[in-house]
């Protein structure tokens, strides 16, 4: 028997025997970085977090090196410990995340580079990348703790229900009622989207031209009738958007994005979390923000943006919105002056 968080482990974790520590911590470091991809795409999809994915996969590896005895499937044995580990950290970011400021959103991923470190994909399968889209994201967002978890290592990584129930310790009875329920709950919400790929790369260009150049109507055109924008800020970059149709929402955008471009800003088209968009980079090159586009029938139906500072750091260095908004401005007037 094998033990982790202070509880007794059974199966998975039970059929061991000790290592010899002078000649297997290489090998042990070796086969953990092999399998580091998969354990970081358990718990991102668990926490929507990618800073606190990786410390969940790093602390898996502190347990792991910590331990004397040697899994007889390490892959089954260290998904167990990142998928407890993100499930404790989970229950308490619920708790962050009540008193939240705004709107929040997963910290984005970039999709257009899975196959790199450190965010690649365990298979390269469409349903992997549609898990991490940000839509599925706030669907999971809706689930318990452990209708997440059994959804996610069910659903998405194809555990059967007798490793889900062990990983979750619960009963396999129990573990079919929370799959069932968590399955009901992401097929209600799941929103139709534009299937076509390489449509929706096309209609998100021609959006970021209209709005480099300011272009009112194009943008208009293409804006959907109820489209929303909404920023993820924190209270700490940013408003937080909302509701105001297309022609207000395209007079925002104008007001706003085009002069901040004028100012040095860049915006650097990035797939991200499934969904064509941009990262916004000051004349630093730090990036301040990242959007996203929901399209749907041929129009944008959501603009999220992200740029709350702590949640872009994974991205690169970052800079203050409100600095960059504040040099527009002086900008501004030393043009009228």
């Amino acid at each position: 028997m094998s033990q982790i968080g202070g509880r007794i482990r059974p199966r998975v974790m039970a059929e061991t025997t000790f290592r010899d520590e002078s000649t297997a911590r290489l090998m042990d470091a070796e086969k953990f970085e092999e399998l580091r991809p998969l354990l970081f795409s358990i718990s991102y999809r668990l926490l929507g977090s990618v800073s606190e994915a990786e410390d969940a996969v790093q602390e898996t590896w502190l347990r792991y090196a910590a331990t004397d005895v040697e899994p007889r499937s390490l892959k089954a044995y260290l998904a167990t410990v990142v998928s407890r580990i993100s499930i404790d950290v989970l229950r308490s970011a619920r708790v962050r995340r009540e008193a939240y400021v705004g709107p929040w959103f997963p910290e984005p991923l970039p999709t257009d580079t899975l196959h790199t470190q450190p965010y690649a994909e365990p298979a390269d399968s469409a349903e992997l990348a549609d898990s991490v889209s940000l839509a599925a994201l706030l669907l999971l967002e809706r689930l318990s703790p452990l209708e997440r978890a059994v959804f996610v290592l069910r659903e998405v990584f194809d555990y059967g229900i007798a490793d889900v129930a062990e990983i979750v310790e619960r009963s396999e009875p129990a573990v079919r009622q929370l799959a069932s329920r968590a399955r009901r709950h992401m097929q209600d919400g799941r929103p139709r989207f534009e299937v076509d790929r390489r449509k929706r790369v096309d209609l998100a260009d021609r959006f970021f031209d209209a709005l480099r150049e300011g272009d009112l109507d194009r943008l208009q055109g293409l804006l959907a009738a109820d489209v929303e924008t909404l920023n993820d800020g924190g209270g700490k970059g940013g408003g937080q958007g909302g509701s105001f149709g297309p022609e207000r929402a395209a007079r925002i955008l104008v007001a706003t994005v085009p002069p901040l471009l004028a100012s040095g800003a860049v915006l650097e088209p990035r797939e991200l979390n499934g969904y064509p968009g941009a990262i916004l980079r000051d004349a630093g090159g730090r990036i301040v923000g990242t959007w996203t586009l929901d399209i749907r029938d041929g129009r944008i139906r959501a603009i999220h943006s992200v740029t709350n500072p702590d949640k872009l750091a994974h991205l690169g260095p970052t800079g203050d919105l409100r600095a960059v908004v504040a040099e527009r401005n002086r900008q501004r007037r030393a043009g009228r002056g």
